[in-house]
């Protein structure tokens, strides 16, 4: 019996230790925490705003290509070749410029991807620090982000074991 004691006294001794030495880790949503910030909200409107305006642009000069097609179509017929081979170079030289401006408004690093950079990183430098103060004040070794745009966003550099397994690697061969 004081064996059947000591055993489970000790079970729980290291299994109190070995809670002390777990990592703690969290979950938050930013998406949603983004969504609930009023300078989120702006910002984004600005930005919805700001493309509304852009895409009318684009659809206004697609329109005016629409009706060069058509204007060339009716009267293809009465157009020397030399005349044609011009009306639809015009055509076309018009379509690579409504596509250009399209990139340079809505391309990867076109001016809505500028633009958004300015008006939300702000907002996210805000959230992101929130979330590294709530983690350092709570003792929190990371924390995930579940809507899945980021993944981890915060973790204690304690947890980091890069440089051992670069030793493990890089030490001397056995």
């Amino acid at each position: 019996m004081k064996y059947l004691k000591f055993s489970f006294i000790a079970v729980l001794t290291l299994i109190s230790f070995s809670l002390l030495e777990a990592q703690k880790f969290a979950l938050v949503d930013v998406n949603r925490v983004l969504e609930s910030m009023e300078d989120y909200k702006k910002a984004q409107n600005e930005l919805d705003r700001v493309a509304a305006v852009w895409k009318q642009e684009i659809a206004v000069e697609y329109d005016k290509i629409k009706a060069l097609y058509n204007k060339y179509q009716a009267e293809q017929v009465l157009l020397t070749d030399e005349q044609r081979k011009q009306k639809e170079e015009e055509i076309m030289e018009k379509e690579k410029e409504a596509r250009k401006m399209q990139k340079d408004k809505f391309g990867e690093e076109g001016e809505l991807f500028k633009k958004r950079q300015d008006l939300i990183r702000p907002v996210q430098d805000k959230v992101f620090a929130a979330i590294q103060d709530y983690c350092q004040a709570r003792s929190l070794d990371a924390m995930f982000d579940t809507s899945g745009s980021a993944g981890l966003i915060y973790y204690s550099k304690d947890l980091d074991k890069t440089d051992d397994i670069i030793k493990k690697l890089t030490g001397p061969a056995k």
